[in-house]
């Protein structure tokens, strides 16, 4: 490219995150940089919009080497969503969301707000990825991610992604030996609620659960990270089963 491209940052975390700070400056590196970012965390809101309430942008100026930086009152989607249609004059060449404290592996990705960003450009016909790195913690390290996260950016940027795909990126905690090109393993959550009464005497609940991964598989995404290898995934937003259309088209209907 001749000129910079325009990259648009955003997360589910809230604009302030350790995450988001790192993917920033690592983005200043390749292109310019939109920030258009929740004001507040947004974890696991999944594609969810704001429809029943206003919104509101706040300009902000944390880093005075970016194109333009705001926070966002609604969801992940909400952001990419008005960063298009009231920020940005142009289509951004790319659009990168987290980095994620935590993981969006397996099916974590359809409730992460961080990869319902990515896809919401991806709709939009805008290459994007979401990144995350396994560990939740706020204090989180961020610097052995940089090489890989340069590397996969730069490469979409190059190469482009196949019409109405993402990339779902996962990053292990500390040492990365590399990165694997895999499938979403077969994982579910086995949940429950842990059941309580508050001093008023009414009852409340908090949900809790146990990840299990179902998939012994060795091209799936946690077996990558188990692995230490940063696992990318090609999502696609079309949900249809195409495998199921004929089985369908029997029935008596």
């Amino acid at each position: 490219m001749s000129e910079k491209p325009l990259i648009l940052v955003t997360n589910d975390d809230g604009v302030l995150a350790p995450g988001i700070r790192f993917l920033i400056d690592v983005m200043k590196e390749i292109g310019e940089v939109v920030v258009v970012a929740p004001s507040s965390p947004q974890s696991a809101m999944g594609h969810a919009i704001t429809i029943n309430s206003t919104l509101s942008l706040e300009k902000l100026n944390i880093d005075k080497d970016l194109k333009a930086e705001y926070s966002c009152s609604g969801t992940p989607v909400d952001c990419v969503k008005i960063a298009l249609s009231e920020i940005l004059d142009r289509k951004p060449d790319l659009c990168v969301s987290g980095i994620n404290h935590g993981s969006n592996s397996s099916i974590n990705v359809i409730y992460s707000g961080t990869m319902s960003a990515a896809v919401e450009a991806g709709i939009e016909g805008i290459p994007a990825i979401g990144f995350s790195l396994l560990d939740f913690s706020w204090n989180a390290k961020f610097e052995h991610t940089k090489t890989y996260i340069k590397q996969i950016t730069t490469e979409v940027l190059k190469n482009g992604l196949p019409k109405g795909v993402v990339l779902n990126v996962n990053l292990p905690k500390e040492e990365i030996k590399g990165i694997k090109i895999c499938r979403q393993a077969k994982a579910s959550w086995q949940e429950s609620f842990d059941k309580r009464t508050s001093p008023h005497g009414k009852e409340y609940y908090w949900l809790s659960g146990e990840f299990v991964n179902q998939d012994a598989g060795e091209d799936t995404d946690e077996w990558a990270l188990k692995h230490n290898y940063a696992s990318i995934v090609p999502v696609q937003f079309d949900l249809t089963a195409y495998h199921a259309i004929q089985q369908l088209n029997d029935w008596e209907l």
